[in-house]
């Protein structure tokens, strides 16, 4: 398969021959059963059965699909609009659906989507990507007793926006079964894919199956091996998230066992964590020393700032590392211009040039009045890197900068000893958490939103030197290997 750009922003990524075989072995019972594949593509599913339904919306791909599978019916077009009028009901739903990012999965499309979804109660947020309300869909054309294997992104184990699926499947089926594999399915993707199997339409279930492997092999059946998941535990312990499972019972117990000890807490109670100030305009507010001087910027406008979680040194920010910066020439003194008073003749100066000229037409830019008076700019007492790769940083800010939105700003609350979060910060305990409350980004990189950093477990240094620490570095090195870290280093 090449990837293009075209394709990526279709979301088609063609399934390997071996795992069409697999999916379509899961979900078959006889020659009569019909199927459906709500994206076709190229036509590798609906080619293994010759009583099948493709969908797609690429008109070449379509035309691809007819000639691989010329006995299958394909209909070009939008699945949701198909759906939305058809009355044609089958025994199996199978495919690999598009992965559209909710930045270009929008218009139309996007609302007939919503609004089929929205009719069976999977009530997707405006950050849902296509492939949930893909595989909502797909259901509802299902006979009842029907299945549904698909391929799917590995954010079905820890995105927000995958609930309402997993919600949605725990409803209409008797059994749901969640397959991660840990080597990659598209070698070319950064991004991760499982499986997943439904069976039962017409059913719920009180719990889910979930199996993990380190690579995908050939197999005619779900697996047979697999952990029960309770759908009231995975609600309330583990917060609709299946990445805790990816490790053993012993661990989770552990983790269970310190997030209710009566000395741990999360971070969000002990501080208020989100993001830094968003310029509109990176390269016009910030300032090298030279050009401040040059211009003749007075001091008391410019700010140093943490631009990005590469500036960071490890454990503390200090006024030598500031001043280091200012000796490289750094571009890290933000302007910062109060929205009211007077305007130094310099600094006006240099609003109305032509690089001020362009930057008010910027977006966050032109709807702030002043256009010139960047907000939220604060002084935290931390910094938490927003994307790390062996470890999430938590860095104290001696220094008195400000950051921008590429590192989150954390303030603790009254009476919090921060010399104590640094030495809970530095356990293994604490750094396993980071990767269960956080997600995986592609490059190996980790992942933690203002959200999810509020999540980790913060328990008494007195509990974390009871743990038994080969067991926690065991499974923190388990996490690592899931989002690929000792590949991509």
């Amino acid at each position: 398969m090449v990837r293009s750009s075209p394709q990526k922003e279709a979301g088609a990524y063609y399934t390997p021959d071996v795992v069409a075989e697999c999916l379509l072995a899961w979900a078959l019972r006889s020659d009569d059963d019909r199927l459906l594949d709500p994206s076709c593509g190229d036509g590798r599913f609906i080619s293994g059965h010759k009583n099948s339904v493709g969908i797609e919306q690429d008109p070449i791909a379509a035309k691809a699909a007819v000639a691989r599978a010329p006995w299958a019916l394909v209909h070009e077009g939008d699945f949701f609009a198909w759906a939305s009028n058809t009355l044609e009901r089958f025994e199996c739903a199978v495919g690999n659906p598009p992965f559209i990012r909710y930045q270009s999965f929008s218009g139309p499309v996007r609302a007939r989507a919503l609004e089929i979804c929205g009719r069976v109660g999977a009530k997707f947020t405006g950050l849902a990507s296509s492939w949930a309300p893909f595989l909502v869909a797909a259901a509802t054309r299902l006979q009842p007793g029907g299945r549904m294997a698909f391929v799917v992104p590995a954010e079905i184990g820890h995105a927000p926006y995958a609930v309402p699926l997993l919600e949605y499947l725990i409803a209409h089926f008797g059994l749901v079964h969640i397959v991660a594999v840990r080597s990659k399915l598209f070698p070319e993707l950064s991004e991760d894919c499982w499986l997943l199997y439904a069976d039962g339409f017409g059913r719920k279930t009180d719990e889910l199956r979930f199996t993990s492997m380190s690579r995908f092999q050939r197999m005619k059946s779900p697996p047979r091996n697999f952990m029960r998941v309770p759908v009231v535990e995975w609600r309330t312990t583990w917060k609709r998230r299946l990445r805790p499972f990816l490790l053993d019972t012993e661990v989770r117990e552990i983790y269970r066992e310190v997030a209710s000890h009566g000395d741990t807490r999360r971070f969000g109670d002990l501080a208020n964590i989100g993001i830094g100030y968003v310029s509109g305009a990176n390269d016009f507010f910030h300032f090298r020393a030279s050009q401040a001087r040059r211009l003749e910027i007075p001091g008391k406008l410019l700010y140093p700032t943490v631009r990005n979680g590469r500036a960071l040194p490890t454990r503390r920010l200090t006024a030598s590392t500031v001043a280091k910066w200012q000796r490289d020439d750094e571009q890290m003194m933000l302007l910062r211009i109060p929205k009211q008073g007077s305007i130094p003749p310099q600094v006006a100066r240099y609003l109305d040039s032509d690089a001020g000229h362009v930057a008010r037409t910027a977006y966050k830019c032109r709807v702030r009045d002043p256009w010139y008076s960047v907000p939220d700019v604060r002084v935290p007492d931390f910094f938490l890197s927003y994307m790390s790769g062996l470890d999430a940083s938590l860095v104290r800010n001696d220094a008195a900068c400000t950051c921008t939105n590429s590192v989150h700003s954390v303030r603790l609350r009254d009476g919090i000893d921060a010399t104590d979060l640094m030495q809970t910060w530095e356990s293994a305990f604490t750094r396993l958490s980071c990767e269960l409350e956080g997600h995986p980004l592609g490059g190996g990189m980790l992942k933690l939103e203002p959200r999810e950093a509020s999540e980790i477990l913060l328990p008494a240094l007195a509990v974390v030197k009871k743990l038994k620490s080969a067991v926690i570095c065991g499974a923190l090195s388990t996490m690592r290997e899931w989002r690929h870290y000792a590949a991509a280093h």
